[in-house]
C-alpha cells in the first residue's frame, strides 16, 4: 500500500497528538539515533564509501590568476606520470559550488573568474600521485584587470530576489528622518567569512555503464541529481545521490560542490570509481563564502525614545553571474518599528570566489549592525537598552501590518535580564575594574525568519509493528535522525528503539533538505502527516475512530480493548507517504523565532584583549522537539557568535583577489580557551500558525545578534565602540585612553 497524504498549512492548528504526549518522547533530550556510529567511527561519510574497491583519486588544478581567459592547458607532463589515468580540463569544469536550488553549477567556459578557481582535475591511482601531477599541468592565461575591494564600487547591481526581495520601502523615510527629533546615522562593516565545516567537501562516484551513483557531502538532495545530470549528460533518472552523514555544512553544501561534478565526470571517463576530497585550501578557495558588507543604519526617534523611522542599507559582494546576496536587512523588516522605512541591498561585483548562504544568511551580519545601533541610540537617549527595546516593541509587522504568528521577544529579554543579573550592569563605561581588566555587560535581541518548505516522508510499518521512516532529508550534525525518530515514535505510540530512520538518499521521498532553519519543522511535519495517515489505516482495520484511537507502547487502545500492533497488521506491511506544504498561514501571518543574548566581558587595558566571561541565550522557537539537540544548536551559535565578534575575518588581498588565510591555521575560529561556560534557556512555546508541529527554526536564531551583545559589552567595559568587525585587540587599543593604564 502506498498513499500520498498532503497537508497544506492553510489553517492554524489546534491540539494534536503531540500535545497529548502519550508516549512521552517528544521534546525530551533523547540521545542521538546515530550517535554510536559516529563516536565509534563507523558512520560512513562521503569519502569513505567503496573502501574495498579499486578506486581512483582526483586533485584540483587551481588558477594562478584572478581574472582572464585561458589560452591553453598543457597536460602532457602530468599525463606522463606513472599512475595518472586522466586529466580533465576544458570549458565544462565548474568554477565553484552551485548556488542553493540552482539548476547547475557555473562552468568556467574558458575564463578565470577568481584566484584558485578550478581549471582542471587530475585523476590517478593514488591521492599522492594526483596531487603531484596537478603541479605539472601548465596553463597559459591572458590576464585582465580584476575588482577585489567592496569599497571600490566599480559595478553595482540590484540582487536577484534570493533569499528575499532585496529592496523594500514604506512611506517617506528621508522626510521622516529629516524631521526626527533625534537622528542616528552610523555605518558598520563586516568582513567575508568561511563556513569551514569539519568535513571538507568530498565525493565518491561510481558509473557502472548504466547508472551513476554519487556519495557526496550535500545538504539538499532534491536538486542534486538534476544538477549532476546537467554536467554529465546522464539522464536524471539514472543518477542516485547519497548523503547519509554530513560533517557540517552551514549552507556551504546547499549547492553542489565542484568535487561532486568532477568526480561524476571522472568516473564516467575512466570507468572506475573516483574519490575527490577538497583540501582545506580548496574549500576556502573553490566553494563559496559569506559576502563582506558595508551597512548604513539610520534611525529617527523622539527624545522620549520612540523610534519613528528606520533605514538599513547594505552593500555586499558577489562574483559575475551570481544574484545571491547577503540579506543583512532580513530581520530589519520586522524587528523594530518605524512607519517610514527603507530596507535596501546592492551587490558590488568583485572578481573573488562567489558568495552564498552561510549559517543565518542576513541575520548573522545584519544584527551585528542593527543591535549595535540600538545600543548606541539607547545610550544617546539615556535609556537602558532593555527598556529601549520594550518601548519599541511593535504590535504588528511594521513593514506590512501582518500580525505576528507568535512573538515572545520581550519574554526572552526579560527572562534573560533576570537570570543574567542585568540590573547589576555598570552604569558607565570603565566604571568597573578588576586589576588590568575592565568589566562590562552587553545584550542584544535575536530573530530568525521562519519558513515552512515542501517536504515528504514515507513511513513503513512492518508486520512486527516496527516503523521505518524514509525521506531524502539530510542530517548535517543537527540531530535530524533523532527528532524524526521521536516524532514517529510519539505519533505511533512506539518505543524509540522500535523506530528506524533512513535519510540522505535521492530515491526517497523528496524533502526540504537541511538549511534555513526549516529542516526540522518541514521534514518533521511530513513525518507527522505520514503518521496520521498510518493511524487512519490502523483505525480502519479496527473499525475504530482515528481521532480517539490511542497508540502506546506498541498497542492500539480503543474502547475497552488493547491490541498489539502485530495483531492488527496480520503479517502485512503498511507503507504511507505524507507531504507538507506551506499555505495561507505563511501569507497571513509573519513568522519568526525570537531570542535574546546577554554577555559579560573583560577588556584588558594593557593588551586590548577581550575575554568572554559569561554568555546567556534565551530563545523561543515554538515546540522544542529535542531539548538536548536544540540546546546543542544554541551552543554552536553562541560559539560562532564569539568568532564573528572577536576573530573571524576571511582576508582578501585587494591587489589580486587571493584569499590569504585559506586554512584553519590562519582563519581564526574560537577554541576552548575562548569560550566560557555557556548558558541556554528555551522558553515553552507553541506557534499554531507555523506548522502541524507548532515548531519553528532554532539553529540559526542562536547566532543572530551574539556578536553585537559582545561588542556592546566591550563598550560598556571600556568605552570603545566597534563598528568594523571583528573587534581585534588593535581596534580596542586604539580607542583606549592612556590614563586607563593607571592602576585602579
Amino acid at each position: 500500500m502506498n498513499d500520498m497524504n498532503k497537508h497544506v498549512m492553510d489553517e492554524a492548528i489546534g491540539e494534536t497528538r503531540l500535545d497529548r504526549n502519550t508516549q512521552g518522547v517528544i521534546g525530551k533530550g533523547a540521545p542521538r539515533y546515530e550517535g554510536k556510529l559516529k563516536v565509534s567511527g563507523t558512520a560512513p561519510y562521503a569519502y569513505e564509501h567503496l573502501g574495498g574497491e579499486d578506486v581512483a583519486y582526483g586533485f584540483i588544478v587551481p588558477a594562478s590568476i584572478a581574472r582572464g581567459k585561458i589560452r591553453s592547458v598543457d597536460t602532457s607532463a602530468a599525463e606522463a606520470v606513472p599512475g595518472v589515468l586522466k586529466v580533465i580540463s576544458g570549458e565544462k569544469i565548474v568554477r565553484a559550488a552551485s548556488q542553493p536550488m540552482a539548476p547547475a553549477a557555473q562552468t568556467i567556459d574558458g575564463e578565470v573568474f577568481h584566484y584558485n578557481q578550478p581549471v582542471a582535475v587530475v585523476i590517478a591511482d593514488t591521492f599522492e600521485v594526483a596531487r603531484h601531477a596537478s603541479k605539472l599541468v601548465k596553463v597559459e592565461y591572458s590576464e585582465t584587470e580584476g575588482r577585489f575591494d567592496i569599497t571600490n564600487r566599480h559595478t553595482v547591481r540590484e540582487p536577484d530576489s534570493m533569499p528575499m526581495t532585496p529592496n523594500q520601502s514604506r512611506g517617506d523615510f528621508e522626510h521622516a528622518f529629516a524631521e526626527a527629533e533625534v537622528q542616528f546615522d552610523q555605518t558598520y562593516t563586516t568582513p567575508s567569512y568561511q563556513a569551514a565545516a569539519m568535513e571538507p567537501h568530498a565525493t565518491t562516484a561510481k558509473w557502472d555503464g548504466n547508472h551513476l551513483t554519487v556519495w557526496t557531502s550535500h545538504q539538499l538532495l532534491e536538486t542534486a541529481p538534476g544538477q549532476i545530470a546537467k554536467h554529465t549528460g546522464i539522464d536524471e533518472d539514472k543518477i542516485t545521490v547519497h548523503s547519509p552523514y554530513i560533517g557540517g555544512g552551514f549552507g556551504s553544501k546547499l549547492g553542489l560542490g565542484p568535487d561532486a561534478v568532477m568526480a561524476a565526470n571522472a568516473t564516467i571517463a575512466i570507468g572506475k570509481p573516483v574519490k575527490i576530497a577538497l583540501t582545506r585550501q580548496n574549500v576556502f578557495q573553490a566553494t563559496s563564502r559569506r559576502g563582506e558588507t558595508i551597512q548604513r543604519v539610520r534611525i529617527g526617534a523622539t527624545k522620549a525614545g520612540k523610534i519613528t523611522c528606520f533605514a538599513h542599507e547594505t552593500d555586499t559582494t558577489n562574483s559575475p553571474g551570481n544574484g545571491f546576496f547577503e540579506p543583512s536587512g532580513i530581520s530589519s523588516l520586522f524587528l523594530y518599528p518605524g512607519k517610514d522605512r527603507i530596507i535596501a541591498h546592492n551587490i558590488v561585483e568583485t572578481d573573488v570566489l562567489m558568495t552564498s548562504a552561510v549559517r543565518a544568511p542576513g541575520e548573522a551580519t545584519g544584527m551585528l549592525a542593527t543591535e549595535s545601533a540600538l545600543d548606541e541610540l539607547a545610550e544617546t537617549l539615556g535609556i537602558d537598552p532593555v527598556e529601549f527595546r520594550r518601548m519599541n516593541e511593535p504590535e504588528v509587522n511594521p513593514q506590512d501590518d501582518r500580525p505576528f504568528s507568535s512573538r515572545r521577544l520581550m519574554e526572552c529579554i526579560d527572562e534573560g535580564a533576570k537570570r543574567f543579573g542585568w540590573s547589576d550592569r555598570p552604569e558607565k563605561p570603565a566604571s568597573r575594574r578588576e586589576g588590568e581588566w575592565l568589566i562590562g555587560y552587553g545584550m542584544s535581541s535575536a530573530s530568525r525568519k521562519n519558513d515552512l518548505m515542501p517536504s515528504a516522508a514515507e513511513i513503513e510499518m512492518s508486520s512486527d509493528g516496527r516503523a521505518t521512516v524514509r525521506t531524502g532529508m539530510t542530517d548535517i550534525g543537527t540531530g535530524t535522525y533523532t527528532i524524526l525518530q521521536q516524532i514517529a515514535a510519539e505519533m505511533l505510540g512506539l518505543p524509540l528503539d522500535m523506530v528506524d530512520v533512513e535519510l540522505g538518499d535521492s530515491r526517497f521521498a523528496a524533502s526540504s533538505g537541511s538549511g534555513g532553519s526549516w529542516g526540522a519543522n518541514s521534514a518533521g511535519s511530513s513525518v507527522y502527516v505520514a503518521s496520521l495517515a498510518l493511524i487512519r489505516e490502523l483505525a480502519s482495520r479496527l473499525d475504530a475512530d482515528a481521532e480517539t484511537l490511542t497508540l502506546k507502547d506498541g498497542h492500539a487502545i480503543f474502547g475497552n480493548k488493547q491490541i498489539p500492533l502485530p495483531d492488527i497488521l496480520k503479517g502485512e506491511t503498511i507503507s504511507v507517504t505524507g507531504k507538507i506544504e506551506p499555505g495561507k498561514q505563511a501569507e497571513e501571518t509573519h513568522q519568526a523565532s525570537y531570542g535574546a543574548h546577554f554577555c559579560e566581558v573583560g577588556v584588558n587595558v594593557v593588551t586590548g584583549e577581550t575575554r568572554i566571561r559569561r554568555l546567556l541565550t534565551v530563545g523561543a522557537a515554538g515546540r522544542i522537539l529535542n531539548e538536548k539537540t536544540a540546546t546543542s544548536q544554541c551552543y554552536g551559535g553562541q560559539i560562532w557568535g564569539i568568532g564573528y565578534a572577536l576573530e573571524e575575518d576571511l582576508v582578501i588581498d585587494k591587489r589580486n583577489g587571493l584569499i590569504v588565510n585559506h586554512d584553519l591555521a590562519e582563519y581564526h575560529v574560537p577554541v576552548h580557551a575562548d569560550v566560557p561556560a555557556l548558558e541556554v534557556v528555551l522558553l515553552e512555546d507553541r506557534d499554531p500558525h507555523a506548522s502541524p508541529l507548532a515548531g519553528k527554526g532554532i539553529g540559526e536564531l542562536a547566532i543572530a545578534g551574539v556578536g553585537a551583545a559582545i561588542t556592546n559589552a566591550i563598550y560598556n567595559a571600556c568605552g570603545v565602540r566597534i563598528r568594523d568587525y571583528p573587534a581585534t585587540l588593535d581596534k580596542v587599543l586604539a580607542g583606549l585612553p592612556d590614563d586607563y593604564l593607571t592602576a585602579a
